[in-house]
């Protein structure tokens, strides 16, 4: 016989599940973060939404869920799983390169901004000196939940934001316990505590990270070899279970152990296999954490306090934006841009910040009013959160852009180095090449977005459109090694080849070219070299196959040979060339040098 509390449990799972079913598709097809729409949902469906009126009309108990708590549990569970996908991302040695990060600016910004916070606190509010600092602290935490699905761990602004992230995570054991120490009702045990927590914390994090370097490799092995996916799924979750319960059980955050189980698992050939079995369980389990958030939004307590509320979060975010971007921009952390839009990204409070919240109202050093006040500001801006990424986005375009802009009107005369138009993936590799070999160069691109993100990952670009007569001039095209073309427009590629050939006589021009007509209309435009791309993805491609088929090495290349002769031959007839063009073997043939 199923209890009461079996329906209801399997009735707020069908909810959340449902809700995810229909916010990402529905949010996607408008292009809209399902962040918002998890949001929105937990306010719809919630105790402050429909929920409210369960007592008028019984069958919306069907379709809403009537008690935050309810799914609190699965909010939890949805951080733990981010974390444990992040930690896949990363591994110790990229965590060592971040250390700086993590513990210099990290633990700056979280310190700097706690502490402007709770004097702005003291400054405006009657709050007591502990209440306000506790209450700085709480909302300088920012978002791991949120900012890294937005920013990544890959690229600058993912970089700089999980560094304080993961400080920030790691301090919340010791914020919890201070808070507690300056209960009005603490006893002298809270430090003694405190050190208990963070030796034990430490073997527990040893030994788990000992066995993990041991027995992983073996157990996923055995997974492998049974070329069962659900083996490694279990396997996954029996780790980071594991783990989570093992951190907890000492003190230390179930968040810890989740990531420390990412990063052992990162450490083992088999991390790309699992990432991929688990991404489905963190969409959706943060798909609930977020729908936890949204019932956490009164609308009635909302509407009566909308000017403080207002003010408080506008005040939070500029607070926590200044500092953030201050910080990473006088350390040389970070470029102008890129400070600005982490600054922006990382302002809201944190998922983290509620639960510092009721640790200090638990503690009686903020009363529940206050608390409730602040879990609102809270609930806040995690809705804004995806608005503000959008706007230090823009923000910091616009900066690396006039930066750009700066920079040229600075530079004087251009010196000799070659220019590569067009910055998609090809003109990214070629940059990277002749970065690697230093050799001078400057790119230019007319998507303002991709100048933008190549100047944060320190690539000499900068804006220009290349279709307006004269953008070329301004780069130094008179005094330029060589320009190459890269771009994905084969009419612009050949009207360039051109007007370059006319005006440069003897300057080295190399062009992208989709194929061999393409190839031969760019020779006969001008150019010093065209290189086929579909060709040699072609051959490599086709190496690739035969060789796997069995096919000996050697009549593979010879056959390779004989297909780039052909497609010479080719050019040279339709480009009416008086020389072969040149296009590169993959390897020497045998007996032949290299």
């Amino acid at each position: 016989m199923v209890t009461e509390a079996e329906t209801s449990a399997i009735g707020n799972a069908l909810v959340v599940l449902g809700a995810a079913g229909v916010v990402i598709p529905a949010f996607a097809r408008f292009r809209i973060s399902p962040v918002i729409g998890f949001i929105l949902v937990g306010l719809l469906v919630g105790p402050s939404g429909l929920g409210s009126f369960t007592a008028d009309y019984p069958w919306l108990r069907h379709v809403t869920i009537s008690s935050p708590d309810d799914i609190a549990l699965f909010g939890e569970l949805g951080i733990i799983l981010l974390l444990f996908s992040i930690g896949l991302e990363l591994s110790f040695r990229r965590l060592w390169q971040l250390r700086k990060l993590v513990f210099g600016i990290g633990a700056a910004e979280l310190l700097l901004g706690g502490a402007i916070l709770g004097t702005a606190l003291m400054l405006v509010s009657d709050q007591s000196t502990a209440s306000a600092y506790g209450l700085g602290i709480a909302l300088a935490l920012s978002s791991t939940a949120l900012v890294l699905p937005i920013a990544g761990t890959q690229s600058a602004v993912g970089r700089a934001s999980f560094s304080m992230l993961l400080f920030e995570d790691l301090a919340l054991v010791p914020i919890i316990f201070i808070l507690a120490a300056l209960s009005p009702a603490a006893s002298g045990d809270s430090a003694e505590l405190l050190l208990t927590t963070l030796w034990q914390g430490a073997l527990v994090v040893a030994a788990l990270a000992i066995g993990g370097w041991f027995l992983l490799p073996r157990i996923f092995a055995q997974a492998a070899r049974a070329k069962d996916p659900e083996l490694f799924l279990a396997a996954s979750l029996l780790v980071v279970i594991v783990a989570a319960l093992a951190t907890a059980a000492v003190g230390l955050s179930p968040i810890v152990g989740a990531l420390l189980a990412g990063l052992m698992i990162a450490e083992t050939e088999y991390h790309t296999e699992v990432e991929a079995i688990t991404a489905p369980f963190k969409g959706l389990a943060l798909g609930v954490f977020l729908i936890s958030v949204g019932m956490g939004l009164n609308l009635r307590t909302i509407a009566g306090l909308w000017p403080q509320l207002i003010a408080a979060v506008v005040g939070v975010v500029l607070i926590k934006a200044v500092v953030t971007a201050a910080l990473l921009r006088f350390s040389g952390a970070a470029r102008r841009g890129t400070a600005a839009e982490v600054g922006l990204l990382m302002a809201s409070p944190s998922e983290t910040t509620l639960i510092v919240l009721a640790t200090a109202l638990q503690a009686q050093i903020i009363s529940r009013t206050t608390a409730e006040f602040w879990q609102l500001v809270t609930a806040i801006g995690l809705t804004i959160t995806p608005l503000l990424a959008r706007v230090g986005h823009d923000i910091a375009r616009r900066i690396e852009i006039r930066v750009a802009e700066a920079e040229a009107d600075d530079d004087g005369p251009p010196p000799r180095r070659t220019v590569v138009v067009g910055f998609g993936r090809v003109g990214r590799i070629v940059a990277g090449l002749l970065k690697e070999h230093e050799r001078p160069y400057i790119a230019v691109d007319a998507d303002i977005d991709a100048v933008a993100a190549a100047r944060r990952d320190g690539f000499a670009v900068r804006f220009a459109d290349v279709g307006r007569p004269g953008s070329l001039d301004r780069l130094g095209i008179d005094t330029a090694e060589a320009v190459v073309l890269t771009m994905d427009d084969p009419v612009q590629q050949l009207r360039m080849t051109r007007r370059l050939r006319r005006k440069y006589p003897d300057l080295p021009i190399i062009s992208r070219a989709r194929g061999a007509d393409h190839a031969a209309a760019l020779y006969q435009a001008g150019a010093t070299d065209a290189v086929p791309e579909t060709l040699e993805s072609s051959l490599q491609l086709a190496e690739a196959v035969l060789i796997d088929l069995g096919v000996a090495m050697g009549p593979v290349i010879a056959s390779i040979h004989d297909v780039r002769a052909k497609m010479r031959h080719d050019i040279m007839t339709k480009g009416h060339l008086d020389r072969e063009p040149r296009i590169q073997r993959l390897r020497p043939l045998p007996g032949e040098d290299g």
